[in-house]
């Protein structure tokens, strides 16, 4: 006969019997997130967890569990799906060193306000407090990242607080941990001792527009002649009645980089997005621009740019109280949904004549992407990052599903992809941490199974979670990894350049990424050359099709993409020869800035730059 086993402070032989009119503690907390919806939670076994292990196995069938390699993938995996479908992501990690691998993935949903519920294993309730084996206080570690933080004292607490875990989660949208020690799981509680409160739940209303908020922008944008649409997030599935403000107020359109896929690319007065990750139009604006439209927004480097110093007026539109005025004074500020506040303004704003601030504009987003399609269409010369995107967008889906790394990839993806509304655009925004490329596609693949799914990452941020790699192939998910390999960290190598005595710790050894796909079961291409691209990709995209899990390694020349952010084009600002020495360099010969397009129509150009801020 078997001897008990006594570890993590419970007896593993008997754990798994229960009397008739009772249910394991642990399948009552799995019921509870199934009946939220949740279809999937990500993360790694170990002795501390195994009893919400064993609750996974019984209900095996209602909810599955993905094994990740590493628990910091599972948990950014889970923010990401929060970030496609607005449904909280589920994760867990083991105690100690297991639970605190997740902390990466819960303070990117922290910092995106997306819902999240991270389970936290401990120590059976015999040993706590005795400082044994991975026994700690974890009730600290998470107290900064999350907006309910508990460890379950008893078994019958145990789906109570999930739930109240997960309406927490979603009230406030953020991150709930619940620690959970060990042996709760086994222990028998009443089947009819536990509810959930899942069909109660109900999102927000939209608040009641103020009238008078909203009489108060339309006399300033009637007033503006110098107007600009600055939206962020908040307008996502909202596009179209931006499109027709900016139209009918002949104001251009700016957006932060994470409404990026909001926006249709060839929108004629798409300037782009501003400062750090940004493009030419929309930087030259800013200082130009007398009036803004703030929408949805909540622009992070908005005060140590001084992006807004020559604003005479700012509108402010946001759903969250708390958000108005943050980034900047507002001379209206409107409470409320932001479909709903631009659909009021269009109703009664004046329709404006095509205008020389709206012609300029145009001209100037007009001259940017002369300039960026010059680049990814290149035949000749080193393979450049430019021309893989081009290879990209002819043939990429038209709901395609982009998770995209951080760093330059960020920038240029920005920069570079043709977008429509119908397709998604997820990155670590805020928190901006490298890594997250992988796990972002496997949330992807899982939640929409039959989209084109694409990860695009750098070289730097593919080594992060590479080993997870090898889960996409495990759980069979049919997904386009894309590394822009050119064997350094472009982006602070770039902020090196920028502020250090030279450069340290930005280079690496190269890694051949396709021989790594072909050792994980998935399929590995190389590109060294533009004339190999077209054909690689569309192979690439027949593979994917057939199910199977494909990298390309993009080998690509080590140029700095041009740094919009800090332009050098401005003849009263730099002598000739630095200007010639930019534009060589950034191969931008045909570039004008816009004080040239503006001065074409008459308009006096301030001829001033936007500070960097921050780094």
């Amino acid at each position: 006969m078997a001897k008990n086993v006594i570890q993590f402070g419970f007896d593993a032989k008997t754990a798994n019997q229960h009397e008739e009119g009772t249910i394991k503690a642990g399948v009552a907390t799995v019921k509870v997130l199934e009946s939220w919806g949740v279809k999937h939670i990500f993360g790694i076994p170990g002795g501390s967890i195994n009893s919400l292990m064993d609750a996974l196995y019984a209900e095996r069938d209602n909810i599955d569990y993905v094994q990740v390699r590493h628990e910091e993938v599972g948990a950014l995996a889970a923010s990401m799906h929060a970030k496609y479908t607005g449904h909280i992501g589920v994760c867990f990690g083991s105690a100690g060193p297991g639970g605190t691998h997740t902390l990466q993935g819960l303070y990117d949903a922290r910092e995106e306000h997306v819902p999240l519920l991270a389970l936290i294993g401990q120590f059976g309730t015999a040993g706590l407090n005795w400082d044994t084996f991975q026994e700690m206080n974890e009730n600290p570690i998470y107290a900064d990242v999350s907006i309910y933080n508990r460890q379950v004292s008893t078994a019958e607490q145990m789906p109570h607080v999930i739930d109240e875990a997960i309406r927490q989660a979603y009230a406030k949208n953020g991150v709930a941990v619940v620690q959970i020690p060990v042996d709760l799981g086994w222990v028998d509680i009443p089947q009819d001792g536990w509810y959930s409160a899942a069909n109660a739940h109900r999102p927000y209303p939209n608040p009641v527009l103020n009238v008078e908020d909203i009489d108060a922008a339309v006399e300033l944008l009637n007033q503006a002649e110098r107007p600009v649409v600055f939206a962020g997030i908040g307008t996502r599935g909202e596009h179209q009645i931006v499109l027709d403000l900016c139209r009918k107020i002949k104001a251009p359109l700016a957006n932060t980089g994470i409404s990026f896929d909001n926006f249709p690319s060839d929108f004629e007065a798409l300037l782009g997005s501003p400062n750090r990750v940004s493009t030419k139009p929309s930087v030259e604006c800013f200082p130009e621009a007398d009036t803004v439209l703030f929408v949805g927004n909540n622009y992070p480097f908005a005060e140590v740019s001084k992006v807004f110093k020559n604003v005479k007026k700012f509108i402010q539109i946001d759903i969250d109280p708390s958000k108005l005025g943050k980034r900047h004074h507002a001379d209206v500020a409107i409470l409320g949904d932001a479909g709903d506040a631009l659909r009021a303004i269009y109703e009664k704003v004046d329709e404006k004549e095509s205008a020389g601030w709206w012609r300029a504009n145009l001209d100037n987003v007009a001259n940017w992407r002369e300039y960026v399609t010059k680049l990814e269409k290149k035949t000749e010369g080193d393979l450049q990052l430019y021309q893989v995107y081009n290879a990209i967008n002819e043939v990429a889906d038209g709901d395609a599903i982009f998770s995209v790394d951080v760093g330059d990839v960020t920038q240029t993806s920005i920069r570079h992809l043709h977008m429509n509304p119908k397709q998604m655009w997820r990155t670590s925004s805020l928190f901006a941490t490298m890594g997250i490329g992988i796990p972002g596609a496997i949330s992807a693949k899982l939640d929409f199974p039959d989209r084109q799914v694409w990860n695009l990452a750098g070289d730097g941020g593919f080594n992060m979670t590479m080993q997870d790699l090898a889960t996409a192939v495990q759980y069979k998910l049919p997904t386009l990894h894309v590394v822009f390999n050119n064997q350094q960290f472009g982006f602070i190598k770039d902020e090196q350049e920028d502020t250090n005595l030279g450069y340290l710790g930005v280079q690496f050894m190269d890694i051949d990424y396709a021989k790594l796909a072909d050792a994980m079961g998935a399929v590995g291409h190389t590109v060294t050359e533009i004339s190999q691209v077209h054909d690689v990709f569309a192979q690439a995209v027949q593979e994917v099709r057939e199910g199977k899990v494909v990298v390309i390694d993009a080998k690509i020349s080590n140029e700095r993409p041009l740094p919009a952010e800090m332009l050098e084009l401005e003849p009263r600002l730099y002598p000739a020869e630095q200007i010639d020495a930019f534009k060589k360099r950034y191969e931008a010969d045909d570039l004008k800035p816009l004080s040239y397009f503006l001065e074409k129509e008459g308009l006096e150009a301030r001829i001033e730059t936007v500070e960097q801020g921050g780094f």
